[in-house]
């Protein structure tokens, strides 16, 4: 039962890491998929919305409450004339471009 509890805490722990992210490398994510048509640095509608204070918006421009899980399913779906990045970004690209977006 201790091996099992350790086991699930571990991966608590892995988990709450790969949320994290490298915002470094989340802004190359950033400008190399996203900056021809969002803004980093202005709330201001390029091609997409601006996303500067994204997280701290109350609401995206689809209605939900920016969350990392509403981000990430925004980017992962597309819409609204963005295409869908599910294959385009490895899982590890997407959790950086996310902690890159909470800094805007």
């Amino acid at each position: 039962m201790r091996a099992l509890i350790g086991c699930a805490a571990a991966v608590l722990v892995l988990a709450a890491a790969q949320i994290s992210g490298d915002a470094e490398k989340g802004k190359a994510v950033f400008e190399q998929h996203c900056a021809a048509c969002h803004h980093a640095t202005s709330a201001e509608r390029k091609l997409g919305p601006g996303l500067k204070g994204l997280y701290k918006k109350r609401r995206m421009q689809n209605g939900q409450k920016p969350t990392d899980q509403s981000v990430q399913a925004r980017l992962e779906k597309g819409g609204g004339g963005m295409p869908s990045y599910k294959e385009m970004l490895s899982a590890e690209e997407k959790t950086d471009l996310l902690a890159y977006l909470k800094t805007l």
